[in-house]
């Protein structure tokens, strides 16, 4: 009898299995928000850690002011997790390494990426957030993804954008701090937002503008805000961008023209005896062509000779004068009336400052004597 209840048994299993994992999916889809995962505290690891652990990152010269400045924060920051960090200066490198009292197994891979973010001009105050439980880092190596140089530098400040404005939507959109720095990008941020960087400095350096990207997380924040749409395919809400290659095919400097089809082979070239015979200085002496030789070495000395003296003879050339310009004589065209100034500098002389002309003052006059004989 036991075997064919264990029989049944197994036969019921599945289906109370199946019913299980349907309601196990159920409850992972629905996670409450603003949920956060409980530190590791001490009481989860009391014996604390049986081997020590280090790393070590080297660091470039320019770093070494700001590093020997910001080192006792650093250490500060460590010591709270109880971990030890060292400069070397004369190396330039920093390490980190685990002590007795660390608890943490995963505080020596924080350190780690703390000194990592630090080497690649990241500042203390946000690199220091990685030792928080939700901020993580990636540094995305940019520098062997293109070729030639010129466009490498384009796409990098095509990245930054016009004043770091491309940088900083994508730092609003992912919640994320970025820095560009030489040939690597350092990112710090929740591990989703790190993701959508990654991606997007990836496809920048694939030639493709960081704009499309950034419409594309615009949309995506929107449509998150919504309860409906979360459990939905956003596919048809995202914008498509058709790739449009307009660049035209660059022509060759030496274009190959094809010469026409003959059956003849072309005709062999001349040797120096057939040269020598078209010109009869086959038939010459050897005498006869040593002179003639030599005539043409002297002809052509002097020809170097005639060429050096002109140019020495330049220096001694007067350069061309330009022709004098005569000045012009005033024109006598219109002819000036000596008469009419005459007359109108007698009556100017006559004339006093301030006072009426003559025929006002007879009048006056004669008005005057009219008054005192009515009187």
């Amino acid at each position: 009898m036991a075997a064919p209840e264990a029989a049944e048994e197994k036969a019921r299993r599945p289906g109370k299995k199946k019913a299980a994992k349907a309601v196990d999916e159920s409850e992972l889809l629905t996670v409450p928000d603003g949920w956060k995962e409980p530190a590791f505290t001490r009481e989860d690891n009391p014996r604390g850690l049986l081997e020590e652990s280090s790393f070590a990152t080297l660091f470039p010269k320019y770093r070494e002011a700001y590093l020997k400045e910001c080192w006792p924060l650093v250490q500060k920051a460590l010591s709270e997790h109880y971990v030890n960090a060292t400069l070397d200066l004369i190396e330039g490198s920093m390490t980190v390494t685990t002590t007795k009292k660390t608890f943490d197994p995963y505080a020596i891979i924080r350190a780690r990426d703390l000194i990592k973010l630090l080497a690649r001009s990241v500042p203390f105050e946000q690199a220091v957030r990685i030792l928080q439980d939700d901020v993580a880092c990636d540094i995305i190596k940019i520098g062997s993804l293109v070729r030639n140089r010129e466009s490498f530098v384009k796409r990098r400040g095509r990245l930054l954008g016009p004043k770091g404005s491309t940088l900083k939507a994508l730092e609003l959109l992912t919640n994320c701090y970025i820095m560009v720095q030489g040939n690597t990008v350092s990112a710090l941020g929740p591990f989703s937002g790190l993701k959508e960087v990654r991606k997007v400095v990836l496809d920048t350096m694939k030639n493709i503008h960081p704009i499309y990207n950034i419409k594309t997380l615009m949309i995506k924040r929107e449509l998150s805000k919504d309860p409906e749409l979360r459990t939905q395919n956003w596919e048809r809400f995202l914008p498509k961008f058709k790739r449009k290659n307009l660049k035209k095919r660059k022509e060759p400097k030496k274009k190959n023209i094809k010469k026409e089809y003959t059956p003849f082979p072309p005709p062999q070239p001349e040797s120096q005896i057939d040269k020598e015979l078209a010109s009869g200085e086959y038939f010459l002496k050897e005498s006869q062509k040593k002179r003639k030789r030599v005539e043409e070495i002297k002809a052509k000395q002097a020809d170097a000779v005639k060429k050096r003296q002109e140019e020495r003879n330049k220096a001694f050339i007067p350069p061309k004068e330009k022709p004098v310009v005569k000045a012009k004589k005033a024109s006598t065209e219109k002819k000036i009336d000596i008469e009419a100034i005459k007359e109108k500098v007698k009556n100017a002389k006559k004339k006093k400052l301030g006072a009426l002309p003559m025929e006002e003052v007879k009048l006056k006059m004669a008005a005057d004597e009219k008054k005192k004989k009515r009187k």
